[in-house]
């Protein structure tokens, strides 16, 4: 119970029981032994009179009701951005959600209700004057309550077990416009469906499939359920036992295969990363073992100083393999040919030098 004084709140009272006013400044014209309704009127016509027909003091009291409102529906008529995260699985997607559901609200704050919603009225305020508002508002707040489930990574199907988060969420949203200016709050939000586009929820299905098929352990698994299917429908086949075990069979093999090839994956995955973490390990060996110090005292990697600008020294007892690679070893790290004997130069008869068994100009051999 509130009482207003001339538009302003002058008392408050929250508790059960009796509640005294004291109203004595209120000026006593008549006395005697006229009833107190007679009294009354004639009161209240000498304060119009004296101010111009209307009262000198308006006093008035207003009850409020506290209790939680409930019952109250709504749709989304218009779906609602929601975007779906999960790490898990690396998604990352925009969607839409429509839901439907009832709320329950009530007012915690009777002093602003009066201020800023029903100041001065002269009959009842019930609900249904303010409650076209309320839900519009109610509905326009679920779009930020979705967007913090979703940085919680809760799923669309997931929001109806997460209504506690969902109302703080709305609760935060309408702070300013439900608390702050009008003393409401919510209590409860009940969702009773959450749905989103078919093509993005196949989407999401599959990404989850992916994830599941990518650990061999579960591939296993689902091969061993896939299995015990089968053999529940062989039992029931009508074409007889043995053709349904057949089938079953073959679906079990199948089952196997793509398990084995699951695995397989998975083991040329790992060498694949293997490979790669010893490529990088060689590569960045390599210009350790190429590196030579030059004249000046200049650690090098590369063909020449950056320091004084001197070329690489060509190796001691280098030599050119027939594929084209300069080889300082006995044989070739890339044909793996072996390293050609050293060979002296003779004279032929004719008076041309050779190296080889027979002139290159006569044809004779060398004797």
């Amino acid at each position: 119970m509130i009482i207003v004084e001339q538009g302003k709140v002058v008392e408050i009272c929250a508790e059960p029981g009796e509640f005294t006013f004291d109203s004595s400044t209120e000026p006593t014209i008549f006395s005697g032994d006229l009833g107190d309704s007679i009294i009354a009127t004639f009161q209240e016509m000498g304060k119009r009179f004296t101010y111009g027909g209307d009262p000198g003091k308006d006093q008035r009291i207003y009850y409020f009701n506290t209790k939680e409102l409930m019952d109250n529906k709504f749709g989304t008529p218009n779906p609602i951005p929601f975007r779906v995260l999960d790490s898990k699985v690396n998604l990352d997607l925009d969607t839409s959600v429509r839901c439907s559901g009832v709320y329950s609200y009530r007012i915690v704050d009777p002093i602003r209700f009066y201020t800023n919603v029903c100041g001065n009225v002269s009959e009842e305020y019930r609900r249904e004057e303010i409650e076209s508002q309320l839900k519009t508002e109610f509905i326009d707040a679920l779009q930020p309550a979705f967007g913090a489930l979703s940085n919680l990574e809760i799923r669309p199907n997931q929001i109806v077990s997460h209504n506690k988060e969902l109302k703080d969420a709305v609760n935060e949203a309408l702070k300013d416009d439900w608390l702050e200016k009008r003393g409401l709050e919510i209590i409860s939000i009940a969702i009773g469906s959450v749905s989103l586009p078919d093509e993005d929820a196949e989407y999401i299905k599959q990404a989850q499939r992916s994830r599941a098929f990518s650990d061999p352990g579960m591939g296993a698994g689902l091969g061993a359920i896939a299995g015990a299917d089968a053999m529940k429908a062989a039992a029931s086949n009508e074409g007889g036992a043995m053709n349904g075990f057949v089938g079953m069979g073959m679906a079990m093999n199948a089952n196997q295969m793509n398990t084995a090839n699951t695995a397989n994956l998975y083991a040329m995955n790992q060498q694949n990363q293997q490979m790669q973490q010893q490529q990088q390990m060689q590569q960045q060996a390599a210009p350790a073992g190429n590196a030579w110090t030059c004249q000046c005292g200049t650690q090098v990697t590369g063909n020449f100083c950056p320091n004084c600008g001197s070329k690489k020294p060509e190796p001691q007892g280098a030599w050119t393999c027939q594929c084209g690679t300069q080889v300082t070893g006995n044989f070739c790290p890339n044909c793996g040919s072996k390293k050609p004997e050293a060979s002296t130069s003779w004279t032929c008869q004719c008076g041309t030098s050779n190296t080889g068994k027979f002139c290159s100009n006569c044809g004779s051999p060398r004797p």
